[in-house]
């Protein structure tokens, strides 16, 4: 910035430090070369291209810039430009010229800026410029000639506003060489002169009417001069005047005080460029400074340096009275420019201070004191540390009262926490610049204390990490943070900073731009140059009132998202994306790379995600439907379902006996009923299922239910205590809602086992699709599962008992799993149930039994196929016929061999329900004949009346503790005294009880048997038989 500022300057005035244009530096072409024509024809840049003549045969005649600096042109010919009548710009600076025709310029009326700045002219060229009557900036100093007296014909030059002129060989002003200029008004006048001046008249100076003056002329050995020419300037106004080597060789050392005249000059700046300084000369100017009316001192590239024989003579040394607008020192090689008289006194009213390249390495404490006054503070580029700038012993309390702008950008700063604590005791600071430095890392970003009042942090070119941000000011509204190679933003800093209204974050390494970022106040936004693909108007919404937002120079991916981002604020455009469409280009994929955005179109498909499922779904269903008619065709389905159930009944088989072997149950099957059927179950399943030698354990909830257990607590353990679980289906089975849940929790326990578990008893026809919709799983089972059906007629039931225990195995159940309540309970069930009613002096199930027996038979011999009681899926009905029929003459022939044994004294296990005493009649009618078949009615009545007491007797006692079907040691003692006390005599001694109980416990068990009772009943009974023969035949 200060170059810019010191060229502009310098160029404005004549070029007196020699500068280089603006655009192009000099190059140099040994061969010669075209010259590069642009702006469509109007201008040529012909910069250094060693040209020793003017190309003008190359170059259009619609020229109107032409750039023939840095070449080696000697003069200027009548025929150079006369084919260039729309010239108005023309650069011939730093060639070697040194003639120029009288009618050079003669075709070039429109010519406004002409330079022939630093050539070899021995006179002022009056004559070849009088045709420029347009002519408005005109650079000629630097030349050879050796006087600076203008022509007449200046005065015609009314459109002058730049004039520059002078050169190294003028040894003196005259005070008629501007003469002509008396009635022109300049922006621009600058004077170069030898740099050993001779000679100045008064009044040199006095006819010229400018804003900005310049001066190149050193008064090393005329001082005296200088008064001369401030007082030929005395009551004008200037913007700026530039002194450029005032003392080139030589420290003034005088005691008079050549600036003495500056009080009555009106000037808004005054610099001094190069040239030699002492504390002497510096006092001068300031202290006519201090009654002078000039607001600005610029004091750059002086060579400072304090006199030897300075002697601090106390406060009259002191400047305390310098009331500047702006001070700036820059580019001072020696620091002590600052104290020059061992004070910081003269900053006490300088509102703008700017040191920079002063390459100071400390601040002193009493600096900070002295700076009361100043409101704006530049103190960057001086390669400041940390304890340059901060030091710790400094009391910075009620410092720096007026400073608003801190500026300590390109330093050698590293600490936030340093910069907060230096500067939370400047109550008005608002703006820091703190750019250009090495801020933001993790262990020099904490703890910071920043006054409340900064509202704008500038930052950017910084190594910031993202923790670091939780260490800059919360009350910002602007944020610089540019370029500090970030890569990802801390949410939780920026929802602090409530004020925040622009955010600068270019050049970073941001990788993805947060979906939810809340930032309410935020109006401009820059996102450029980071690394993030995917952008979306997601990642905005929380900021209501962003209107500016700069993302462009990123490596987007060209997708649907970026393109509904660019077509969304393109519409309703209240965020201007103000580097569009330029910026935007595509990074992926790579088809696309380097396309710019707006020329991307994604398909509409490829973009309506409604679309895409429509498009999908309906292409599936047409999959799907030309699939089915394919395999519709083939009978596809066909072999898969064989396949299938081929499979499952494998995988069932071996679940099945993996289960077997492994898993326990208290019950061998669990029933499940309506209360309408309850009295079939207990008439007619119980008595048939639980009264064998080897009964079945059987689950009703009348009789086996926990009492105070919720019921479905009940339900759920039952079955899963149960091996087999029974429904027993019918009408009132299908009203019941308490079966709908056992068969609900039945069938979850089947998922986790086997379904073959589930047994149904169909008791009553039903039609399985007039099953309300609860029961789909039971419409299922009964159109894919065989089932048991109830027949009606007697001669049919003994049939379907032998399949029911053909399904439900052998009955033997460990006794561990049995409850000793549920036994009790069972047991006090069973008297109840046993107790059958008597029809015709028999039991019902015997004259039941007796007809089923013979059904059997009838089915053996007969071979009656068609008598089915088993219901099954359809076209299976003739081979399981055939099953039922050999698996019954099988179970009839078993039940015949075993009772008509005559070596057998106990029952056989295979005789169900009370078949037992009919197989007894049957093998009576075949050993003894039809004589004695005319009484079998009254034996068997009464047969069954004894075998009934026996029965009943044995359940009495057994039932009482423990294990229901068997007596224990107790159990036997009771029975011996209450029902064979007669018998016994010795029936109380405790050892003739062991010694019976050892003798008939014949498995080592601990506990007697029905069937082990039933020996002591047969061996006392042979006994009695005994006597009773002995007696008869005495």
């Amino acid at each position: 910035m200060i170059l810019k500022l010191v060229s502009f300057s310098a160029l404005l005035l004549g070029a007196l430090t020699s500068p280089l244009p603006a655009t192009l530096s000099p190059t140099t072409n040994a061969t010669g070369g075209l010259c590069r024509i642009y702006n469509y024809g109007r201008s040529a840049d012909c910069l250094g291209r060693q040209f020793d003549h003017v190309p003008w045969t190359r170059l259009p005649s619609t020229l109107e810039e032409l750039d023939l600096s840095y070449n080696i042109l000697p003069a200027i010919h009548a025929n150079d430009f006369l084919h260039f009548p729309r010239l108005r710009t023309l650069l011939l600076s730093y060639n070697n010229i040194s003639y120029i025709h009288d009618d050079a310029f003669r075709s070039n009326p429109l010519l406004e800026h002409l330079n022939i700045f630093n050539n070899s002219l021995q006179e002022i060229p009056a004559t070849p410029l009088m045709p420029l009557t347009n002519l408005k900036k005109l650079y000629m100093s630097n030349n050879l000639y050796k006087q600076a007296t203008l022509a007449d014909g200046f005065s015609k030059f009314a459109k002058l506003q730049v004039l520059s002129m002078g050169g190294p060989l003028v040894l003196g002003l005259k005070k008629g060489d501007f003469k002509p200029l008396k009635n022109i008004r300049l922006q621009g006048f600058a004077i170069k002169c030898s740099s050993n001046l001779s000679y100045y008249e008064p009044g040199s100076l006095e006819v010229i009417q400018t804003t900005q003056m310049g001066f190149d002329m050193v008064i090393d050995q005329k001082p005296n001069i200088l008064p001369l020419m401030l007082r030929d300037l005395a009551n004008k106004t200037f913007s700026v005047i530039q002194f450029r080597n005032l003392f080139e060789f030589m420290y003034y050392m005088a005691e008079e005080d050549i600036f003495k005249n500056l009080r009555d000059i009106t000037a808004h700046q005054l610099i001094f460029h190069r040239g030699k300084f002492n504390e002497n000369l510096l006092r001068m100017i300031l202290i006519n400074l201090q009654v002078a009316p000039i607001k600005r001192l610029r004091l750059q590239y002086i060579d400072f340096a304090r006199s030897p024989t300075f002697v601090d003579d106390g406060a009259s040394s002191r400047i305390t009275d310098l009331k500047l607008d702006k001070l700036d020192l820059w580019y001072i090689s020696n620091p002590d420019v600052l104290r020059f008289d061992w004070r910081f006194t003269w900053f006490n009213k300088i509102q703008d201070l700017s040191i920079q390249y002063v390459y100071f390495n400390s601040v002193p404490c009493d600096s900070w004191v002295e700076m009361e006054g100043v409101e704006s503070l530049d103190v960057s580029n001086n390669r400041l540390h940390n304890t340059a700038i901060f030091n710790q012993r400094c009391d910075y309390k009620g410092r720096m009262r007026s400073l608003h702008n801190f500026n300590m950008s390109n330093n050698e700063l590293s600490s936030l926490r340093d910069l907060s604590y230096l500067t939370r005791e400047f109550q008005r600071l608002q703006v820091i610049d703190i750019s250009n430095n090495k801020l933001g890392s993790a262990e020099e970003s904490q703890n910071c204390a920043w006054r409340q009042n900064i509202t704008k942090v500038i930052a950017h070119h910084n190594q910031f990490v993202s923790q670091a941000l939780q260490c800059l000011p919360t009350t910002v509204q602007l944020l610089d943070l540019s370029y500090c190679s970030l890569d990802q933003l801390d949410m939780t800093y920026f929802e602090k900073t409530t004020n925040l209204k622009e955010l600068l974050l270019s050049g970073n390494k941001i990788k993805f731009i947060p979906s939810q970022w809340r930032m309410a106040s935020l109006q401009a936004l820059t996102l450029d140059g980071n690394s993030f693909g995917l952008i979306s108007m997601e990642s905005f919404q929380d900021m209501p009132q962003l209107s500016q937002l700069k993302a462009g120079n990123n490596p987007y991916h060209c997708t649907c998202e970026i393109h509904a981002f660019i077509q969304g604020t393109m519409s309703k455009r209240k965020i201007n994306l103000t580097d569009w469409p330029d910026s935007y280009k595509c990074y992926h994929p790579e088809a696309l790379l380097n396309t710019v955005i707006s020329n991307y179109f994604p398909g509409h498909v490829a973009c309506d995600i409604r679309l895409v499922i429509i498009i999908s779904v309906a292409t599936t269903a047409t999959v799907v439907l030309i699939l089915m008619l394919i395999c519709y065709l083939f009978d596809v389905p066909w072999y898969t379902k064989a396949t299938y159930q081929i499979l499952r009944a494998k995988y069932r088989a071996h679940k099945e006996k993996a289960v077997e072997g492994r898993e326990i149950f208290t019950y061998h099957a669990f029933i499940s009923y309506s209360h309408s059927d309850a009295d079939w179950v207990r008439d007619q399943l119980l008595p048939c299922m639980e009264n064998n030698r080897n009964p079945y354990r059987l689950c009703i909830h009348e009789r086996d239910f926990m009492p105070g257990k919720w019921i479905i607590d009940n339900i759920i353990e039952n079955i899963e205590s149960s091996r087999k679980v029974i429904f027993v289906l019918s009408r009132h089975f299908v009203n019941s809602e308490w079966c709908n849940y056992e068969l609900y929790f039945a069938q979850q326990r089947a998922m986790s086992k086997t379904f073959s578990d589930v047994i149904l008893i169909v008791k009553e026809p039903i039609n399985p699709n007039s099953l309300p919709s609860k029961y789909c799983k039971l419409k299922k089972m009964l159109s894919t599962k065989t089932y048991l059906e109830w027949p009606q007629q007697a001669k049919q039931q003994a049939f379907f008992w032998a399949q029911l225990k053909s399904v439900l195995g052998k009955p033997t159940l460990p006794r561990e799993r049995a409850h000793s309540t549920r036994s009790t309970a069972s047991s006090v069930g069973a008297v109840s149930v046993i107790e059958l009613p008597l029809e015709d002096g028999r039991p019902e199930t015997a004259q039941a039994d007796e007809t089923e027996l013979q059904q059997e038979f009838t089915l053996m011999n007969n071979e009656q196929h068609n008598q089915t009681t088993v219901s099954t899926k359809p076209g299976e009905v003739s081979q399981t016929s055939d099953l039922r029929m050999n698996t019954a003459q099988a179970a009839a022939g078993s039940r015949l061999s075993a009772e008509v044994d005559p070596h057998n004294v106990m029952l056989s296990h295979d005789v169900t329900c009370l078949a037992g005493g009919l197989s007894f009649v049957l093998s009576w009618e075949m050993e003894i004949g039809p004589e004695i078949k005319k009484k079998k009615k009254k034996m068997s009545s009464q047969l069954e009346k004894a075998m009934e007491g026996l029965i009943m007797v044995f359940h009495n006692y057994s039932s009482r503790e423990g294990d229901k079907y068997k007596l224990s040691k107790m159990e036997m003692k009771n029975l011996l005294h209450g029902e064979l006390g007669g018998f016994l005599s010795s029936g109380k001694d405790q050892v003739v009880v062991d010694k019976i109980m050892t003798d008939l416990d014949e498995n080592q068990d601990g506990q007697v048997d029905f069937q082990e009772f039933v020996v002591l009943v047969a061996a006392l009974t042979v006994a009695c038989n005994e006597f009773f023969v002995q007696s008869q035949k005495k």
